[in-house]
């Protein structure tokens, strides 16, 4: 199914703008990261684990109402059996613990404090690299798969569409300050590979339009009816990708919003810049640069 069936849109004509915006985006994603930084959650900024042991069979939502009157509403709620369960929360004093145990007793009957461990800042050090790490690698790994599969320039810019997205989307986890998880690295990456998708499929349209291409037919006006072309496959595929998103974002509860929002951000950003960066890039290049075919 097309939603657009006019297939005449200058996405070139507007590379400009669309530079400026991209500027604009990256100059707030790196005056927040740096003022602001992120708002590392438990599992990277260390913290407590606490195994409780009700008399009774409580709800997860029970637990987060005592919690959220703790100021602790964006602790990690487990579920271990019908009465014991796990929270891992920002790292606690005594007497925090203390209060928080007497409000769960209070609040929910009869509770036994079975474990509590620490979660170290050298823990959550490790897991920061290992997180940067495998964001470098998937950005080497889809630079050498594209160089591969298409040619240099179509791969450096994909790859720098790519770089353009996780700098955007880490930007705006920071200036909303969503809490960064391991869940929320999770949905990164998922989303640079979503982004790369896109790009590759453009590239491989240009690349077969290459081939058909007419000598008055300009490079610029080739990559925009190769946008074109594609158009309705991308808004489809970004639709029907976000819709369940936005119900997880919505519906889907507290410990999914920010999860939710990352793939929400990843999916927009991602897809605007298959279309503007990743494609305006590789014409600037051209122009600069033109080959012989």
């Amino acid at each position: 199914m097309k939603f657009l069936k006019l297939q005449s849109i200058d996405f070139m004509g507007h590379r400009k703008v669309a530079y400026g915006i991209s500027i604009f985006l990256i100059v707030i994603s790196v005056l927040s990261l740096g003022i602001q930084k992120l708002n590392y959650g438990v599992d990277f900024a260390g913290g407590t684990l606490l195994q409780y042991r009700f008399s009774r069979e409580v709800s997860i939502e029970e637990i987060r109402d005592v919690l959220a009157e703790q100021g602790l509403a964006k602790s990690v709620i487990q579920r271990f059996s019908p009465q014991e369960f796990v929270i891992r929360t920002v790292k606690l004093g005594e007497e925090e613990k203390k209060a928080l145990e007497t409000s769960l007793g209070e609040k929910l009957g009869e509770v036994q404090l079975v474990r509590i461990e620490e979660v170290g800042p050298a823990i959550s050090l490790d897991l920061r690299r290992a997180g940067f790490i495998a964001f470098l690698g998937a950005i080497a790994g889809i630079l050498v798969y594209v160089s591969l599969r298409f040619e240099f320039r179509p791969a450096v810019t994909s790859v720098i569409a790519l770089i353009h997205d996780g700098i955007v989307v880490l930007g705006l986890l920071s200036l909303f300050q969503r809490e960064f998880t391991a869940p929320v690295l999770a949905a990164i990456l998922t989303v640079l590979g979503y982004s790369i998708n896109d790009s590759i499929v453009l590239m491989d349209r240009v690349r077969e339009n290459l081939k058909l291409r007419k000598k008055e037919e300009s490079f610029t006006g080739l990559v925009n009816r190769s946008i074109n072309e594609m158009l309705s496959r991308t808004i489809n595929t970004s639709l029907t990708t976000l819709l369940p998103v936005i119900a997880l974002l919505f519906f889907g509860g507290k410990m999914l919003q920010d999860f939710a929002f990352t793939l929400f951000a990843g999916i927009v950003v991602g897809t605007y810049s298959s279309i503007f960066i990743a494609s305006s890039l590789l014409v600037d290049w051209e122009a600069r640069s033109p080959r012989r075919r």
